[in-house]
């Protein structure tokens, strides 16, 4: 576990995914998670670049729109409040962070590669008979203690395929700042 930062700003996850809540703890930010309800099949962009970094602002604009109905206000005593959103499609991730004090946004992508060794029909089995991967994007697990062994090559930032590229995302919070 990650040393928690002492952060003059706080974080707002706008992500239910366990593996971004997981990257993010490992960063050593403490947060709190806010859900966006939107139509992610009704928003559609020709190429996956595009895609992530629509669903991503998608989401940041639907939570920035309820903390507004809800009257929310950037605490005083805390200078700024942070809100993450992503989105992955294929490996294709993307990292959107908006200042809610200042309205500034910071976004990009993302792409990571992983290749697998054959991964023997038993073992598929049993990923989907135990059903935690069928609740993750793309059915992908790469920490997965099933499929691990079966890892090949990682192209990029492991991070980047679990959901949260940790690169990225401590780039963006800095120039959100």
């Amino acid at each position: 576990m990650a040393v928690k930062k002492n952060t003059p700003f706080k974080i707002i996850l706008g992500s239910s995914s366990m593996a971004r809540r997981k990257i993010l703890a490992e960063m050593g930010y403490e947060f709190t998670i806010m859900t966006a309800d939107i139509d992610e099949k009704s928003i559609r962009k020709e190429k996956p670049q595009e895609l992530v970094m629509a669903l991503a602002k998608a989401k940041a604009d639907a939570i920035v729109s309820r903390l507004q109905t809800e009257g929310y206000k950037d605490d005083d005593s805390c200078s700024t409040t942070l809100l993450i959103t992503a989105d992955t499609t294929v490996v294709i991730g993307s990292v959107l962070v908006t200042n809610l004090r200042t309205g500034v946004q910071k976004g990009e992508w993302d792409r990571a590669e992983v290749y697998f060794h054959d991964i023997p029909n038993e073992v598929i089995d049993d990923l989907i008979e135990e059903g935690i991967v069928l609740n993750v994007s793309g059915a992908l697990m790469l920490e997965h203690p099933l499929t691990l062994p079966f890892v090949h090559t990682v192209v990029g930032d492991s991070d980047s395929i679990m959901g949260l590229s940790k690169t990225l995302t401590e780039k963006l919070i800095q120039e959100a700042l």
